[in-house]
């Protein structure tokens, strides 16, 4: 079976059964040898692709471990509380994966007898299941001929076939997820789809493709036409936002106060000390000092005294520039849950060490506390919070 194409007034065509031969055989031969590849446990490889969104894999393999270590089966994870599961996921960010993960094993328990579904179809109902996550784990998982497009597959087929248009184009995604699927059907789908993912990866990278070295240059239209360079065009990055909250810094007998924040946001569903924005953009003293006060004592439900700033902790989000203002303060009554948060709590550091907190949160416990490494960039002569706070 032959696929013709039509690009420019050029007609080229790909051989399909040597094209697909050719990259299994590369595959087969060359593929790394990852954690995930080496079970056939659907939870663990639907694991694996969850935590792969957005993280390169290098960071997600110790984080799979540990995960499955905590949460060995579906079943365990459902039954999990959230907390312990947003705890286990800090580091890898974007906790909203964390929240459908916990979200989608429950509806396995629920209504599939605690197994994950076998089709992409079924997949694709549930909490954190795109077009990608249920192509991948369908295939990968149980067989089927289920396509799939990421970052890396996109950006191949821009390559074998001339996929013109930027990415985002709506009719370049249609035209893209057409290919994926011509191209699945046949033996070893999910193999195929690893494939294609595993090139783009190692071989026809972004920047430095290593055309030399590919294993289906041969049926390149790109490379052929010389314009491996051009394609895909790169994708417009909007710049990061400043975001700037003000954190309350309360301690009692030796603790701090925590809250948590409702299931949807940035942070939502983690716990931090408590917080409120403000605008970056303040530089009059007496307009950042009210309006520091008045989120705080917001964010703390009561009335409350703010002391020095003790300092900021800065992170970089991937859409984010992040800093934290850290503020000690004193509640003249019992500090009480109220939007955005849903409860709150008195912890000391053990007992945040097992909470849900995103890793910039964590930074600015640790901050507050005096650990060494992770005193705020400003104010750094101050001694050691731990001894004026706990």
């Amino acid at each position: 079976m032959k696929v013709w194409l039509e690009n420019s007034g050029r007609r080229s065509y790909f051989a399909r059964p040597l094209m697909k031969s050719d990259l299994l055989k590369w595959f087969d031969a060359k593929r790394r040898d990852l954690p995930w590849r080496q079970t056939r446990d659907p939870y663990a490889i639907w694991l694996s692709e969850v935590m792969l969104q957005q993280t390169q894999v290098d960071t997600v393999i110790p984080y799979w471990h540990r995960f499955l270590e905590t949460f060995p089966t579906l079943l365990a994870l459902a039954e999990a509380p959230l907390e312990q599961v947003l705890s286990r996921w800090r580091g890898l960010g974007y906790y909203s994966r964390a929240r459908n993960l916990h979200r989608a094993a429950q509806e396995m328990v629920a209504h599939h007898g605690a197994n994950l579904p076998r089709t992409a179809q079924e997949l694709f109902e549930l909490p954190g299941f795109g077009r990608y996550t249920a192509g991948a784990v369908a295939s990968i998982a149980f067989g089927e001929a289920a396509p799939l497009v990421d970052g890396n597959v996109a950006r191949v087929f821009s390559r074998l076939f001339l996929v013109e248009g930027p990415p985002g184009d709506r009719e370049r995604e249609k035209r893209l997820w057409q290919l994926a699927e011509q191209w699945v059907a046949g033996e070893r789908p999910g193999d195929w789809n690893q494939a294609l993912m595993e090139l783009g990866a190692l071989i026809c990278r972004s920047d430095s493709p290593l055309c030399l070295l590919c294993p289906v240059q041969a049926h390149c239209g790109a490379l052929a036409a010389g314009r491996v360079r051009e394609l895909p065009p790169p994708k417009i990055r909007s710049p990061r936002k400043p975001l700037a909250l003000a954190v309350a810094v309360w301690a009692q007998h030796g603790k701090l106060l925590l809250a948590r924040r409702g299931g949807t946001g940035l942070f939502g569903g983690l716990w931090e000390l408590p917080s409120a924005e403000i605008d970056p953009r303040l530089v009059d003293a007496e307009s950042l000092a009210e309006a520091v006060r008045t989120g705080l004592q917001r964010a703390c439900g009561v009335q409350i005294e703010v002391g020095e700033p003790l300092g900021v902790v800065e992170r970089v989000l991937t859409h984010r520039d992040l800093k934290l203002h850290l503020y000690r303060v004193e509640g003249r009554g019992p500090a009480r849950a109220s939007e955005p948060y849903l409860e709150m709590r008195w912890t000391d550091a053990g007992e945040a060490a097992e909470l849900g907190m995103s890793t910039a949160m964590h930074h600015a416990w640790k901050a507050a506390t005096g650990h060494p490494h992770d005193r705020p960039v400003a104010n750094r002569s101050k001694r050691h919070l731990s001894s004026r706070l706990l």
